[in-house]
């Protein structure tokens, strides 16, 4: 597939070639946190799926049965190699992948707000190993842009893409405060779990819907607190065992903060407690989880005393 910068024609693409260029570099340079993750990557290269199904909860990527013994043993491997998965579930040629997320319920949530997707450029900001941006497939966008900023997850990413041959999905190695590089370039931005640990939740509004088409839609996803009124929890050091959280909004806050960004049309459209059943660990993420992060005698409060996070989903538009 050609880059697919020579179709997003307001794209800085100077300055994100030079950023590619930048970042190759320091990745030379790391040697030993770099290998870490390329050479399970780069271990399967020779392996492709016949075979790929991403309308179902878990992302099937092969079937069991279609590798020898010695490539299936290389693909458990590797997979093994990318733990903690955080986001899934998957299933590569019969290795059921049970991550800490059960990813599905979230878009199951998603589905009955989200836009056309046929023949769009969407982003998904915070794209992890790229679960959702599999499950975007069956809708035909022309382009899934993920931003993801963490060597483990963008190289998991580019395995699992490799395995698939999955030409429409593309990653950058970087992070939402490089959507300027991106002006009035995307139709559709998922922004999923990301907002809260940002300083400056209304500017980093601002930097989305400048990069954003007229029209296009905005789909956010955060981490919230329970309560009706507009306001924001500022933890004092750390929120659910969570150092880099900054602002905690009720839902009516955070439709405040895409208002005041200048989005339209804000909607929200789902709300929900958080729980075990959905976060948790599993034998592919086997450190603290959700049920860690509570009072032990109260599961209202998390660890610190504050109030234990809701998840708030909401849709705007770019006017």
């Amino acid at each position: 597939m050609p880059d697919y910068l020579d179709f997003l024609p307001k794209a800085r693409k100077d300055a994100i070639r030079a950023n590619r260029a930048a970042t190759a570099d320091r990745l030379g340079q790391d040697k030993k946190g770099f290998l870490r993750f390329r050479e399970p990557y780069e271990s399967l290269r020779h392996i492709r799926a016949g075979f790929t199904d991403f309308s179902g909860d878990a992302v099937t990527i092969g079937r069991a049965g279609e590798l020898s013994e010695a490539d299936q043993a290389l693909v458990y491997r590797a997979m093994r190699d990318f733990m903690p998965w955080r986001k899934g579930p998957f299933n590569l040629f019969g290795i059921e992948i049970d991550a800490e997320w059960q990813s599905f319920r979230k878009w199951d949530r998603l589905v009955p707000a989200l836009p056309d997707l046929a023949g769009k450029v969407v982003a998904d900001i915070g794209c992890n190993n790229g679960y959702y941006m599999f499950r975007m497939l069956p809708r035909q966008p022309r382009c899934v842009l993920g931003f993801e900023p963490f060597l483990q997850h963008y190289y998991c990413f580019k395995t699992l893409k490799h395995l698939a041959g999955a030409e429409e999905l593309l990653i950058e190695l970087m992070g939402v405060e490089d959507v300027g590089l991106f002006p009035a370039c995307f139709d559709v931005v998922f922004l999923m779990g990301v907002i809260y640990h940002r300083i400056s939740p209304v500017e980093m509004l601002k930097e989305i819907r400048a990069a954003m088409r007229p029209g296009g839609t905005l789909i956010v996803e955060s981490q919230a607190i329970p309560g009706e009124e507009p306001v924001a929890l500022f933890p004092e050091k750390c929120y659910a065992k969570a150092p880099g959280t900054y602002f905690v909004p009720t839902a009516a806050c955070l439709r405040n903060w895409l208002v005041r960004a200048g989005f339209a049309e804000v909607e929200i459209f789902a709300r929900h407690p958080m729980s075990s059943e959905e976060q948790r660990k599993t034998g592919w993420m086997t450190f603290e989880s959700y049920r860690d992060f509570l009072d032990p005698g109260n599961p209202g409060l998390t660890v610190e005393g504050y109030p234990a996070p809701w998840r708030v989903f909401v849709k705007a538009v770019n006017p």
